[in-house]
């Protein structure tokens, strides 16, 4: 039986980590045990521990509790902690998700120990260096000795920078595992924090967006400007950072039409997606949420790793320019976008492990 050590720390990793932890006790737990760090670079209970409870994932059996802090604090912490636990524990191999801090430090502990690294979406590439994300996943992808492709553009990412087909595996996305899953649970047992009919989700939470005041200032104007132009609410559930950021500088002036709410749990998500006309964000993971629930989405950067969404007409890149997000909205609104077919067939999770049981 392979022992192998989970990383999380952030709300993507506990979504895509659901898939993998449900696959493995429902039809591997014979062959793979499964234990689960959590870094803690999501410490709020409302961002970490609701995860948990509600997609039922196994309660970590390691919790570092690194807190927030500077990117270099943060990952020289994570790694520190996880490299203590590879060396006192046998593990043969370590699976890391995603883009972000926990998954660098990770896989750089796990490699610089000989254990092998199974990168969960990799091949990503947005070609904005300027985004700690990308650093974070080019270097995982680069320490991986399993590379699972969500789409075969990411497929052809990995081929452009070197790596050999069979360190690459197009598994498809455990997200949309997920959705298919968990989007009908979510319909019926979740009551949102908001009563209209007619709403537009948004959420924003990119260093890129919120330390920035301009580029901030611009979005949160233009949030305002779409409730009267479409006549429509926005919900916004907001990061706790993001909000203590908005309040020290002094924005005051929402409208009363967006509702203001702290994060929403996944299932809380997913309900809102199917109810919405819309989204608005600049997290890579509600992009395809969205596109699984059947809305078109306006992406609050200059560029996206999901490019597939883009050439579909499915989003549209709108960055923090205000006139752009409203063009963007006016053309997307209430517009369903077709079916995707690049995410591959709801089954990532079982085509991942399989592969590691090898």
């Amino acid at each position: 039986m392979k022992r192998i050590l989970t990383i999380v720390g952030a709300r993507p990793q506990f979504i895509k980590a659901a898939a993998i932890s449900h696959t493995i006790r429902e039809k591997f737990a014979d062959s793979i045990c499964e234990d689960i760090l959590h870094t803690g670079q999501h410490y709020d209970d409302a961002m970490s521990g609701r995860f948990f409870e509600e997609l039922d994932i196994p309660q970590p059996k390691y919790n570092l509790g690194v807190g927030s802090g500077s990117h270099g604090v943060q990952t020289a912490t994570m790694l520190n902690g996880i490299e203590e636990i590879l060396l006192s524990a046998h593990y043969d191999g370590l699976l890391v998700y995603g883009d972000t801090n926990s998954t660098l430090a990770g896989a750089l502990a796990a490699s610089k120990l000989h254990i092998p690294v199974y990168h969960v979406e990799a091949g990503l590439r947005s070609f904005n260096r300027d985004m700690p994300e990308e650093i974070n996943r080019i270097v995982t992808d680069h320490v991986s000795s399993l590379l699972f492709a969500p789409t075969q553009t990411a497929v052809k990412n990995l081929q452009n920078e070197g790596f050999k087909d069979g360190n690459i595996v197009f598994s498809g996305d455990v997200m949309f595992d997920n959705v298919l899953h968990y989007a009908p649970i979510a319909i019926q047992n979740t009551h949102l924090r908001i009563e209209s009919s007619s709403f537009i989700l948004a959420t924003l939470h990119r260093d890129f967006n919120t330390d920035n005041h301009e580029r901030l200032t611009n979005i949160l104007s233009a949030l305002n400007s779409i409730t009267e132009q479409f006549n429509t609410e926005i919900l916004l559930p907001l990061h706790p950072r993001t909000r203590k950021i908005i309040d020290s500088m002094g924005f005051n002036s929402f409208s009363n039409r967006i509702c203001v709410t702290e994060p929403l749990s996944y299932l809380e998500t997913l309900a809102a997606l199917q109810k919405s006309r819309l989204v608005l964000t600049d997290s890579g993971g509600l992009q395809k949420e969205a596109n699984f629930s059947g809305k078109c989405c306006v992406v609050l950067r200059p560029e996206t790793e999901w490019v597939e969404l883009v050439d579909d007409g499915a989003a549209l890149l709108a960055d923090a320019d205000s006139d752009l997000i409203l063009e963007a909205t006016a053309k997307l609104i209430d517009k369903t976008p077709k079916p995707t077919t690049h995410f591959g067939n709801g089954h990532a999770a079982e085509i991942i492990i399989k592969h590691l049981v090898v």
